[in-house]
């Protein structure tokens, strides 16, 4: 049973689909994982497994797919607090989009996974299953726990900064972060309108493209299957590496090395102004859309926000409107600029997450190897390729051209295999 509960979706459709495995079957698997686990990661804010019973869907290309729905996304059957006191209780008429998308497609809603309060910086009681004493990032934290740990085979997430990318760096697993606007945020407790952005965080990338392939409707590759040629990268350390660990530099650059032996152009580039400019933007206009998305919880709610929510809230504000809209212009200069910057290279690789996740559960991690690919709106996929220290996970970032969200997918699955055979 526990072998089930930890295939991916790709292989879990191709058992179902030969007569070798049951839907019904999964459902147990995945449901006794969470008895035996969920008492010492605390993935869910919410699981009631009561209902899921009567509630297998009709086949559909994700049938036999169970889903950990972040608690920022909003489900008509169950509770969404949004990580925050204010909204205990809360239930919703309908299902976020992505959600309904998901349950159309024949995918069973787990539960709510756990976020940090309102996706942004004050965490849950969720712990890395690789080890408890450590973070599992943010503000996916549950999603990316509960895929790690065999407790549902997609999680949903969001990122507004990193918190798609790094909390599945942090916990083992592939985060896909898609290009800006590729699912809709319909029932998503929105906080920043040029930045969030809905994702997935999975056990492959085969399994990302297939889940999105599903919820949109649209072709996401194969990435399994070869590529019709080495790719071009370019190797970019960003933002991140002033606070970088050695083990993550000594990994880029080993990365860097294994591509190039598979036959990949692997040639490091500094970003020009104009796009690393991006970096600098980003949390003026995080802070300050998410003040004005907050403007209700701030004025009838605000001691029931976290101090350090209240803290960037205000300073957020305290920017003013002029200084948000230079910041948004700056990040649509950079976004224009960045098609000519990447050249001739098809993506970038650059590092996931400035190392293992930390010890202690009172922070998340930095965002700084993640803000700046956010803020561009690029495709950014992470993919788990070596452990560091105390055996955590390491992994590798592969961010790709907007909108070549199928070929950045088949790029970073070539990538792993490169450093994972090399």
């Amino acid at each position: 049973m526990q072998e089930i509960a930890f295939l991916t979706v790709t292989e879990t459709r191709r058992r179902i689909l030969t007569g070798r495995l049951s839907p019904r079957l999964v459902l147990e698997a995945v449901l006794e994982r969470i008895r035996l686990r969920e008492p010492l990661i605390h993935a869910y804010a919410h699981h009631d497994p009561g209902p899921l019973w009567q509630l297998l869907p009709p086949e559909g290309p994700l049938t036999g797919a169970t889903f950990g729905v972040k608690d920022v996304l909003d489900t008509a059957d169950m509770p969404t607090a949004y990580g925050s006191p204010i909204y205990a209780g809360h239930r919703p008429r309908a299902d976020a989009a992505c959600v309904a998308l998901a349950r159309r497609a024949g995918g069973i809603v787990l539960g709510k996974t756990v976020t940090t309060e309102f996706a942004t910086r004050h965490p849950g009681p969720t712990v890395n299953p690789h080890n408890p004493a450590h973070t599992p990032g943010g503000s996916s934290s549950g999603s990316a726990a509960a895929v790690a740990d065999g407790m549902a085979h997609v999680g949903f997430g969001t990122q507004t900064a990193g918190s798609i990318i790094r909390p599945a760096a942090y916990c083992g697993v592939v985060g896909f972060k898609p290009s800006f606007g590729t699912l809709h945020r319909g029932g998503m407790k929105v906080m920043s309108e040029t930045l969030d952005t809905i994702g997935v965080i999975t056990r492959s990338v085969a399994d990302a493209a297939l889940v999105m392939a599903a919820l949109t409707g649209g072709d996401f590759g194969a990435p399994e299957t070869a590529l019709d040629r080495p790719p071009r990268l370019a190797l970019v350390l960003g933002p991140g590496a002033a606070i970088a660990s050695t083990d993550t530099l000594a990994l880029l650059e080993a990365a860097a090395d294994a591509c190039r032996r598979a036959g990949a152009t692997v040639t490091p580039m500094e970003l020009p102004p104009v796009v690393a400019a991006a970096h600098e933007a980003h949390p003026v206009v995080m802070h300050a859309e998410s003040a004005q998305a907050l403007a209700w919880e701030r004025a009838e709610r605000a001691p029931l926000l976290s101090p350090i929510l209240r803290e960037r809230l205000d300073w957020g504000a305290a920017q003013g409107f002029a200084a948000l809209q230079a910041a948004r212009h700056a990040l649509r200069e950079a976004q224009a600029a960045f098609p000519a910057a990447l050249g001739e290279h098809e993506a970038v690789l650059t590092p996931s997450a400035p190392g293992v996740a930390p010890e202690g559960l009172s922070h998340t991690g930095d965002p700084a190897c993640n803000a700046i690919w956010t803020a561009l709106g690029l495709p950014c996929v992470t993919v788990p390729v070596a452990s560091g220290e105390k055996d955590l996970p390491l992994g590798v970032q592969i961010v790709g051209r907007f909108g070549e969200d199928a070929r950045t997918l088949a790029i970073a699955e070539w990538v792993r295999q490169a450093i994972t055979s090399g």
